[in-house]
């Protein structure tokens, strides 16, 4: 018998990471779909309109574009073979940095088109005051750590042991 497990085709690996992809993308707006919610409760009590949903998938399938690029490239590995909650931090606060850099060169370049400044256009991923860049930097960490402990524990158990612990019913005792 031969051990070695074949190497999956193109077509699997792209399904894979289109089905990675996907739980990502679909994660991410659920954070920001919340987020919103919020945002527009507290905005209608002031007699503010406020209900952003097409931005906020935009958002999500460009920052899950960006996670998946940078699961390609094998970030925050450093920490591989210590406890989960070293591994979890070390990728939550990599793939936050990587995040925040290319979601500000993505605001660069839209901003340079049309014709705002650097630091206008910097200011802008959050909604133009350095007070809710610094907020919704520190919200996207949260969203981040839940994800990659998930994440993280699904390399250790496997992940369809908890796909099925998460998601089917266990035996009665």
């Amino acid at each position: 018998m031969n051990d070695i497990a074949a190497k999956p085709t193109m077509r699997q690996r792209a399904a894979s990471e289109l089905k990675e992809f996907a739980v990502i993308a679909i994660y991410l707006f659920i954070c920001f779909a919340a987020l919103i919610n919020m945002k527009a409760a507290i905005l209608h009590a002031q007699g503010v309109a406020f209900s952003p949903y097409g931005p906020a998938v935009v958002k999500a399938l460009l920052l899950a574009k960006f996670i998946s690029v940078g699961n390609v490239l094998k970030l925050g590995r450093r920490f591989k073979h210590q406890g989960l909650i070293w591994l979890t931090l070390y990728k939550s606060l990599v793939f936050f940095a990587l995040l925040l850099a290319l979601n500000a060169l993505e605001e660069i370049v839209v901003g340079l088109i049309h014709q705002r400044s650097v630091i206008a256009s910097i200011l802008a991923i959050a909604g133009g005051t350095l007070d809710q860049l610094v907020a919704a930097s520190f919200v996207m960490l949260l969203i981040l750590f839940p994800f990659f402990a998930f994440r993280s524990l699904g390399e250790v158990v496997g992940e369809a042991n908890l796909v099925r612990v998460f998601l089917y019913s266990r035996p009665a005792a």
